[in-house]
């Protein structure tokens, strides 16, 4: 019996090719996202490698839809072995242009989502004894990044989330592992909250940033995480994530605000005339 992964934000970027590489290393795909003509595309793709695939179409931040999800999923499947976690929010901004209403709907998709997702499933998971939990984070999860504050702040709970269930879970079989991708060539500025006085000249800056050759692939970060269910891991940075992570730790005082004048843009333009 083939094995069965549960793939959050499935529909386009990070989601959909971790779909399709483990849909071409034997894994059935469970596909969840909000936007049904991309999922469904996206499991058309699935179903073309050979491999079964269910699209649902529903939103992680809503518990409700996520338990239907769950139930639904498993009456057409039987049984799930994997859970991928990857649904998410970007944000860039001066955090004093943030509104509650912006911070909850960071919160409430990149943290939350993952906290729906997982407590709807570990049942599932603990009657059987075995299962595997990742959860997609960021290199906004290990070190302090100036001007996403609030999409960081997800990230670094997401990496306290990760680390506090694989030491409760890991002795009753449960494997929960943690990826930690740096900037990766996807679409996700196209759902980003950009917020400031020079909003659009942070859209602009991200859409060309995203569209970097010198950027990592959905596919880059695929293949790290199925390579890390197949051998277990923990926590698994990917590619120039881990230069990045070494600089922060080692130079912190020239990375810093090397970081704050790239993402700071206007403000750091301000700061820098006042001087």
């Amino acid at each position: 019996m083939a094995k069965t992964a549960l793939v959050t934000g499935a529909s386009k970027g990070i989601g959909k090719a971790t779909a399709l590489e483990l849909a071409k290393h034997g894994y059935d795909v469970v596909l969840v996202a909000r936007e049904p003509e991309p999922l469904q595309a996206a499991a058309i793709e699935v179903r073309n490698l050979g491999k079964q695939a269910v699209a649902i179409s529903a939103d992680v931040s809503d518990p409700v839809q996520i338990e239907q999800v769950i139930q639904q999923a498993i009456a057409q499947v039987e049984q799930i072995d994997v859970l991928v976690n990857n649904a998410g929010i970007y944000y860039m901004g001066p955090v004093e242009d943030a509104s509650l209403n912006d911070w909850h709907t960071i919160l409430d998709t990149n943290l939350w989502g993952y906290i729906h997702t997982i407590h709807a499933l570990l049942p599932h998971f603990l009657s059987r004894g075995n299962g595997t939990i990742v959860n997609v984070v960021s290199i906004g999860g290990l070190d302090p990044i100036p001007y996403q504050v609030p999409y960081t702040t997800s990230k670094h709970a997401l990496t306290g989330l990760t680390k506090a269930l694989r030491a409760e879970l890991e002795p009753k079989g449960i494997n929960v592992c943690g990826i930690y991708p740096s900037f990766i060539r996807t679409q996700l500025y196209e759902r980003a909250l950009f917020r400031g006085d020079d909003a659009k000249n942070r859209v602009e800056f991200m859409y060309k940033a995203f569209h970097s050759p010198f950027l990592e692939i959905p596919e880059d970060v695929a293949r790290t995480l199925r390579k890390a269910i197949e051998h277990r891991k923990k926590d698994v940075l990917v590619g120039t994530a881990n230069f990045w992570s070494t600089a922060f730790h080692v130079a912190p005082a020239v990375m810093k605000p090397i970081v704050r004048r790239l993402f700071g843009m206007a403000d750091s333009q301000e700061n820098l005339a006042q001087r």
